[in-house]
C-alpha cells in the first residue's frame, strides 16, 4: 500500500516543473501512547476549558484566540481573521537557488520529508533535476506554503528521490552565545591532547541507526506487560560513580580501559546484533507478545528540531464521559 502524501504540489525550476508529493520521513506512531483515566472508575477523562476567573466551563463556540498585551488584556482574534492572514498557496516548491549542503548550519534544520514524483510523466522531469543536483553536489533552496505558513525548504538528492527539510526561520534560532557565553577558555595541549585523541581513536566507528535503542520505550513496554501478567519489574542498579577527580588521571584511566566503539556505531553491538525497540502492536494484548520492531531500514540526516511552547487557558479534567 502506497503511503499517503502529507502535501501534494509541483516542484519548479525556471520553466521545468513536475508533480510531487511530500511524505513524512519521521513518525512517532509506533511509540506507546497513553490516555488519562480516572483512578477510581477507570474511565477516560475529558479535558474542559474553563474561565480561570469564574471557573465556569466555556463552550467551544465561545473559545477564540487571544494575544496577551503588557497590561494583562487580550487582543481577541476571530477564526476568520486568522484565516485571512494565511498566505495564498499555489502548491509550488519554487527553487530559488542551488547551494553547497555545508552552507546551511544544521541548527536551522527543522523536519525532514521524503520528496517524490506522483506520476510517470513527473518522474522524468524529477529525475532530470535530481541527477543535475547530484552531479553538481548541490542542494536546492525552495519556498512554498506548507500547513498555513510560508516555509523555506532544503532539497537534497537521497536514494531514488530527495529529502525535503523544512528550515527554521532566523528569528527562531537562538544565538549560540546565549549558551556558550559562560564556557571558560581552556587550552588543551601536551599529554592531555594526545590522550584525548587516543581515546577518540579507540572509539572510532561508523553510524548505524539500528544500534540505537529507545530504552524508555522498551522499559514502558516491559512495564505494561508486567502489569498485565501481575509481576513486578526490578529497577536496574545505578552505575557506580568514578572517584577520579583529576582530569589527567581520568584521561589516563580512560585511555588504559580500551574497548571498542559503543552502541550507535558499527562494531559496537555484539555480532552485529540489531537493537531495535520492541513496540506494543496497536489493538493487541501486550501479554500475548507479537511485538513489532520499529527500527527503520535507513534514517534521514536531519538537525535538531525546535518547538515553541504555547500558553493555553486554564484547563481541568471534567467528569468522566463516554466517548461518542
Amino acid at each position: 500500500m502506497s503511503p499517503r502524501a502529507n502535501w501534494k504540489g509541483f516542484l519548479k525550476i525556471a520553466e521545468l516543473s513536475c508533480a510531487v508529493g511530500l511524505y513524512s520521513a519521521v513518525s512517532q506512531s509506533e511509540r506507546v501512547s497513553f490516555h488519562t483515566v480516572s483512578r477510581t472508575s477507570g474511565h477516560r477523562l475529558n479535558r474542559l476549558f474553563v474561565d480561570e476567573e469564574t471557573g465556569e466551563e466555556v463552550p467551544r463556540d465561545q473559545q477564540v484566540k487571544g494575544y496577551e498585551t503588557g497590561n494583562g488584556d487580550y487582543v481577541v482574534l476571530e477564526p476568520e481573521e486568522i484565516a485571512a492572514a494565511v498566505p495564498d498557496s499555489d502548491k509550488t516548491l519554487d527553487i530559488s537557488a542551488f547551494i553547497a549542503c555545508a552552507d546551511i548550519d544544521l541548527v536551522y534544520f527543522d523536519r525532514p520529508y521524503y520528496l517524490a514524483p506522483t506520476d510517470d510523466v513527473a518522474a522524468k522531469v524529477f529525475a532530470l533535476i535530481r541527477a543535475g543536483m547530484e552531479a553538481k553536489k548541490v542542494a536546492a533552496v525552495a519556498r512554498t506554503v506548507l500547513f498555513r505558513r510560508v516555509r523555506t525548504v532544503l532539497l537534497r538528492p537521497y536514494e531514488a528521490g530527495m529529502i525535503a527539510t523544512t528550515l527554521n526561520f532566523d528569528y527562531e534560532v537562538r544565538a549560540a552565545a546565549e549558551a556558550f557565553s559562560q564556557v571558560p577558555a581552556f587550552k588543551v595541549k601536551g599529554e592531555m591532547l594526545d590522550l584525548a585523541k587516543h581515546i577518540i581513536a579507540t572509539k572510532a566507528g561508523s553510524f548505524d541507526p539500528h544500534a540505537f535503542e529507545d530504552r524508555y520505550e522498551a522499559a514502558v513496554v516491559d512495564l505494561v506487560r508486567a502489569k498485565l501478567e501481575g509481576r513486578k519489574i526490578a529497577r536496574p542498579k545505578a552505575a557506580a560513580k568514578s572517584n577520579v577527580v583529576n582530569l589527567l588521571d581520568a584521561l589516563r584511566a580512560s585511555a588504559g580501559g580500551g574497548g571498542g566503539a559503543r552502541d550507535g556505531a558499527k562494531g559496537g553491538t555484539k555480532d552485529g546484533a540489531k537493537a531495535g525497540v520492541k513496540a506494543l502492536p496497536k489493538s493487541a494484548d501486550p501479554a500475548k507478545g507479537g511485538a513489532k520492531s520499529s527500527a527503520k531500514t535507513k534514517a534521514s540526516k536531519a538537525g535538531p528540531t525546535k518547538t515553541g511552547s504555547t500558553k493555553t487557558g486554564s484547563t481541568k479534567a471534567g467528569p468522566a464521559r463516554k466517548a461518542g
